[in-house]
């Protein structure tokens, strides 16, 4: 695949330096380095390697990534690597995808409070999901699921909510069975709604009561308790958004969409149109719309296109991917184990490399289709620091 025309990269390198200085005092450090390590990727100041091809001789140069998990150009190989170690744990079964999503007011108070909203995201819509899968009016059993956190919409506004993927049943509470859900059907999404909204607005006054979140501009007066009960209130009656797709067609089909989804960025370089005296323009699809008329393109100013891009930075060793019940991290490996034996499906083979050894990788030549070798490598830049 070539390289788009225009890239992310490009409107910071352009716009990037002015609007730092216009904004000086007002970004985050996190953000700062974002921004640095989406216009040094692939250039010559992250270093690099020349390669020559034995056949040909063709000489062609390539620069190292930024491997930033924000830039649009670092997350295929990412994602190709996170897949591969989750083809081991899909199941023979049914699997669903759910979405918990926060209503715009508290999206509004998430943006100065990030790593403290985005947990109890995470948090609450597992036990929401637990809660409601263990109850024996419904499943009655213990469950799985991996949930996948996204603050944009598409038109990169913020916009925080997590994707849950999920299979189609859990374990008895004894673990001796397998308890399958109903075909097509995995939990009602209204009991879902309605647990949801009562435990995130209840830990969010937890959270306030032990001084945990930060009020600035138009929020600075919910720091007074009363106030931030008196605007909670509305809240406890407004419609939650929680709503399930219909159930993926087969395993594989999970490991595609999360390949798309996992380690997606705030938008991709295919969605840019182009870049010009008018701003930027790209590609973003109206939710609100039907049929094709969702597809449509939108033009920003380069200033508020680098705005709505940062929104999106998460707090520095933020975890987007979670695992929750039969897929969390400490006991994934038993737990799948007990299910495939309950499901007589057969255990996953070890993966063995035995791919040799080599002391550097090999490449093809664009020209000749013959290999490339490296010929010298290309040290990168030393940072400049300040004195101290």
């Amino acid at each position: 695949m070539g390289r788009p025309a225009l890239e992310v990269a490009d409107i910071f390198r352009t716009h990037g330096p002015a609007w730092r200085r216009a904004q000086t005092g007002h970004l985050s450090l996190a953000q700062l380095k974002v921004m640095s390590a989406i216009e040094q990727c692939r250039t010559a100041a992250l270093g690099g390697h020349v390669l020559h091809c034995d056949r040909c001789h063709a000489q062609e140069i390539s620069y190292n990534s930024c491997r930033n998990r924000h830039c649009p150009k670092c997350q295929s190989r990412a994602a190709q690597r996170w897949l591969e170690e989750r083809q081991a744990d899909l199941l023979p079964v049914e699997y669903y995808h759910v979405v918990f999503t926060l209503p715009a007011p508290i999206s509004d108070l998430a943006y100065r409070n990030k790593a403290a909203i985005y947990r109890l995201l995470f948090d609450v819509a597992a036990e929401t999901l637990l809660t409601i899968a263990a109850d024996p009016k419904h499943l009655g059993a213990r469950i799985g699921a991996t949930l996948v956190l996204h603050t944009w919409g598409s038109a990169m506004t913020h916009h925080p909510h997590v994707h849950g993927i999920v299979p189609g049943g859990g374990l008895s509470p004894d673990g001796t069975r397998w308890v399958a859900c109903r075909r097509g059907f995995f939990l009602p999404v209204r009991v879902l709604s309605r647990l949801f909204r009562r435990r995130f607005i209840e830990e969010l006054e937890k959270l306030h009561r032990a001084g945990q979140l930060r009020f600035f501009g138009d929020h600075a007066h919910l720091a007074e308790a009363a106030v931030f009960a008196g605007w909670l209130a509305p809240l406890c009656k407004s419609e939650w958004v929680v709503y399930a797709k219909r159930p993926f067609a087969g395993p594989q089909a999970v490991l595609a969409y999360l390949s798309r989804y996992t380690h997606r960025v705030a938008i991709s370089n295919r969605r840019l149109v182009r870049m010009d005296e008018q701003g930027v323009t790209f590609r973003w699809k109206d939710y609100r719309a039907k049929g094709r008329t969702r597809q449509k393109t939108m033009t920003l100013s380069p200033d508020e296109f680098m705005r709505r891009f940062l929104l999106h930075v998460l707090p520095g060793g933020f975890h987007r991917i979670r695992h929750y019940g039969l897929l969390a991290n400490a006991d994934r490996r038993r737990q799948l184990a007990r299910v495939r034996d309950l499901l007589n499906a057969p255990q996953p083979a070890p993966v063995i490399d035995e791919t040799p050894v080599v002391a550097l990788p090999t490449f093809m030549c664009r020209c000749c289709g013959g290999t490339l070798h490296v010929a010298e490598i290309i040290m990168r830049r030393p940072p400049i620091r300040e004195p101290p």
